[in-house]
């Protein structure tokens, strides 16, 4: 704003104000004087609580009371819930604890949410596969109000932005070994009565008998005899701006769910489809052997969104959600020398490497070691098909230059997808009873994405988010968040963005997204859904403590996983502000956004 414009809003404020307070005669008002749109933002850390735990989960998730001005971050390691005092933030301070345990012992928190001065908490029962809980407590003082049973594993907890209901997605993994899967379902709690919250499941039954159509239309249902509503794994909620809609991300699924709040009910599954990276654009690393950064497109090569993070906001009218494409991977076994020996009953893998998979010798050699069971029994061996893969030298007979470490090779993809089918959809074998591949896909999309309510694209960051990282930390491109590792992630799913939040200020909206791995956060301006704009990647790693676990009070901040953002007008500082869990280093990192 310049500086005319300033003294001309401070006038007007001023007789505002004059005028309200000369005025006896009518009811006063309040007039909120209009937030400042920016030009852009900028973050920098403002300040950081340490658990002092190493890659144990010990910050996760984030929320924040405006009025008791308290930070809650689930401590998974502890199973519960920390209570920061931020009332300054450049200094938090550990006051207390949120627990379930006194409701029913050994559980896990997995989830927080805060509204209007109640706390919610996603409660995961002692076994994953048993209905958890919601509880509710005060901010203020921490004590218990009530709770409410859900479905199988309560995985995230939301208020609509009404305050009347609490939506949570229960995930419902299978045990290891599959031999129990629950249903995947959205509880949805009428907290009009906090008292007396009335719950409500809207589950996926009705879609049961529609397991071919959705599979044919792109939805990923395969767990080992899964109905859709076992196989359907809720992940992460957005509620509408005005609380009738929901959304929930499958992830494992590559889909998302639409949920009715009035009535409980999933009205919609939408599939997401893929990312062909061999378009220009849509480039990626995909070795991590060959000592050098090589964001490259792969004709045939696709990228399976799997969004987990999920937000919405409104651009004229639209309703247009945000995803953090981060990829997930099943791997249920549980008894990994029996399954990698070929015993299918003892679970489930889907991940398995390209040299691996069209190795020309088949799969016997890596039986016992890595190979799938049920790979191991769909086939011999596996190819490429020729006449799609030649570019990378695949013939009828071998994957050529296709499957070495420098290439393709060393890239873990979906086994269970791409490879040639007959009529009735079972898999086509040539004439040595190998696998053909017309395809691969690989987990995630290393990208974050703009979808019309409905499921539609609308724009993808394609390969922004690898080449920001090759630019600005190109000695630490695509590191674990464990260690200092130069490309250590380039062969399974790059710098994994996972969590993401979306803050308004002014008339834009800017997006913050997560990287898991080398870690840091990305900031978009997404205000025009059709094309953001980059505005910054920060990384409070310090990538000179190589081994964090030995020197964690130095290293920084890894892994960020859950990100909140927090108006100016709730905030302590008076400026917009943005939390962020750290899961491997157990840090509560509070960055202040300072306007541009």
């Amino acid at each position: 704003m310049n500086f005319s414009k300033k003294v001309l809003a401070i006038s007007l404020a001023s007789i505002i104000g004059l005028t309200a307070c000369n005025d006896h005669t009518k009811d006063e008002t309040v007039v909120e004087t209009p937030e400042v749109t920016p030009n852009s933002i900028e973050l920098s850390l403002l300040g950081r609580y340490e658990s002092g735990i190493f890659a144990e989960s010990a910050a996760e998730i984030t929320a924040f009371d405006p009025e008791s001005k308290r930070i809650f971050t689930v401590n998974a390691k502890k199973g519960l819930v920390d209570v920061l005092d931020g009332s300054d933030l450049s200094q938090p301070k550990h006051i207390g604890e949120l627990s379930a345990q006194s409701i029913l012992a050994d559980t896990e928190v997995n989830s927080v949410a805060v509204h209007n001065g109640i706390v919610a908490l996603a409660v995961q029962a002692p076994k994953k596969t048993d209905a958890g809980f919601v509880a509710f407590f005060n901010a203020k003082d921490l004590s218990y109000i009530s709770h409410v049973t859900v479905g199988a594993l309560p995985d995230m907890v939301t208020f609509s932005p009404d305050g009347k209901h609490v939506l949570v997605a229960n995930e419902g993994e299978p045990e290891a070994g599959y031999q129990i899967d629950p249903e995947g379902s959205i509880a949805v709690i009428d907290v009009s009565t906090i008292n007396k919250p009335v719950v409500r499941i809207a589950d996926f039954s009705a879609f049961n008998d529609k397991k071919a159509q959705l599979i044919a239309e792109g939805v990923r249902i395969y767990g080992p005899n899964a109905t859709v509503a076992q196989d359907l794994e809720p992940e992460y909620i957005t509620i509408s701006a005005d609380s009738k809609t929901a959304w929930a991300t499958l992830q494992e699924n590559n889909a998302l769910a639409q949920i009715d709040i009035a009535t409980a009910t999933v009205t919609h599954i939408y599939p997401l489809g893929f990312k062909h990276h061999g378009l220009a654009g849509n480039g990626l690393d995909v070795s991590d052997k060959d000592d050098k950064i090589n964001i490259n497109t792969w004709q045939d090569l696709y990228g399976v969104y799997q969004p987990d993070s999920i937000a919405n906001y409104q651009v004229d009218g639209e309703t247009y959600l945000v995803t953090a494409n981060e990829g997930d991977a099943r791997e249920w076994i549980s008894d990994e020398k029996a399954y990698y020996a070929g015993d299918e009953s003892k679970g489930f893998m889907e991940e398995f490497r390209v040299k691996h998979l069209v190795h020309d010798k088949g799969f016997a050699r890596r039986l016992g070691d890595d190979l799938p069971a049920q790979l191991g029994q769909l086939a011999k061996g596996g190819r490429l098909n020729p006449a799609i893969f030649a570019y990378c030298g695949a013939s009828a007979t071998s994957s050529g230059d296709c499957s070495k470490d420098e290439n393709l090779g060393r890239l873990n993809i979906i086994w269970n997808m791409g490879y040639q089918t007959n009529s009735d959809g079972s898999a086509k074998l040539d004439q040595d009873g190998y696998l053909v591949y017309d395809k691969l896909f690989s987990f995630g999309t290393r990208s974050f994405s703009i979808w019309s309510s409905s499921g539609q694209l609308v724009w993808d960051s394609a390969d922004q988010l690898e080449q920001q990282i090759a630019k600005d930390l190109p000695d630490y491109f695509n590191s674990n968040h464990e260690e200092v590792a130069f490309d250590d992630r380039s062969d399974n799913k790059g710098p994994e963005p996972e969590g993401l939040t979306l803050g308004t200020i002014g008339q834009k909206t800017f997006a913050f997204v997560g990287l898991e791995r080398v870690g840091g956060i990305m900031v978009y301006d997404i205000s025009q859904p059709k094309a953001p704009i980059f505005v910054q990647y920060i990384n409070t790693r310090d990538f000179s403590i190589t081994d964090p676990s030995k020197d964690l009070s130095k290293a920084g901040d890894l892994g960020p996983e859950g990100l909140t953002f927090i108006a100016a007008k709730n905030s302590p500082t008076g400026t917009p502000i943005l939390l962020v869990g750290n899961e491997v280093s157990g840090t509560t990192a509070i960055y202040r956004i300072n306007l541009k």
